[in-house]
């Protein structure tokens, strides 16, 4: 059942576990209002490369990347994906990217 929020002086759908349900509605407002939810107080250039590389790849294959792929394209190991998303790559940065949930291995 989803619940709407506000981020960025807007309201967005999210399902049961806060993931926004339109990820076309997401933009860096959002995204940094969503942040300290995760964990996270201050994105770094770092949390933007991933963020980025997230949405990217989501836009381009509907998916989230798996972490294998996140890690070798954006340049972290998944050690600081987790030091960067202490909520960890699925729940935190595909949160933060705007994406829904992921279902598989992420």
């Amino acid at each position: 059942m989803a619940e709407t929020i506000q981020l960025a002086g807007k309201s967005f759908e999210v399902d049961e576990d806060g993931f926004l349900q339109n990820p076309e509605l997401w933009d860096e407002e959002v995204c940094k209002d969503f942040a300290p939810t995760e964990g996270v107080e201050e994105l770094t250039d770092e949390h933007w490369a991933v963020i980025r590389y997230i949405r990217k790849y989501y836009t381009e294959f509907g998916v989230a990347p798996m972490i294998r792929k996140l890690c070798k394209e954006s340049g972290c190991n998944l050690k600081r994906v987790y030091e960067l998303f202490p909520s960890g790559p699925a729940k935190g940065a595909c949160k933060l990217a705007g994406l829904p949930k992921p279902t598989g291995c992420v």
